[in-house]
């Protein structure tokens, strides 16, 4: 599922969109609230520059909104339909949800939305195992 190469690898963890050999936040922990936005200009492996273009971000504003929503239903199914809990409680569930996992809703944003831009290059992995072995 995670496996090299992939979009869904990309955007768990959200590696380089092109050679997935290094993670696109100076912080990989999304908690350090600081720094949850915070990403590397471009890729050192690779040299890919992340923002495209000024503002390139805020359409990932668009992918938050129904990345949100499928938190705030999940909350909705595990404590309305699975655990049985009233309307209220219901209601501070999701909303307690979309709060907590506010910093990894807007990194999972980003990293879908680069990823509509981008795709994995694996001619990258070839070139760095060429260099590599003429090195050694």
């Amino acid at each position: 599922m995670l496996k090299k190469g992939s979009k869904i690898n990309s955007i768990l963890t959200g590696s380089c969109p092109k050679c997935q050999n290094e993670s696109m936040y100076v912080n990989s922990n999304p908690y350090a609230l600081s720094q949850v936005l915070k990403m590397h200009e471009r890729c050192s492996h690779c040299n890919t520059k992340y923002k495209i273009e000024p503002s390139f971000f805020y359409g990932a504003m668009y992918v938050s909104y129904a990345v949100g929503i499928a938190f705030a239903v999940a909350a909705f199914v595990i404590s309305n339909l699975i655990l049985g809990a009233d309307l209220v409680a219901t209601f501070i569930s999701i909303i307690g949800t979309l709060i907590v996992f506010m910093p990894v809703i807007m990194r999972l944003s980003r990293n879908i939305w680069i990823n509509f831009f981008m795709s994995y290059d694996p001619s990258l992995d070839k070139k760095e195992a060429n260099t590599t072995a003429k090195a050694h």
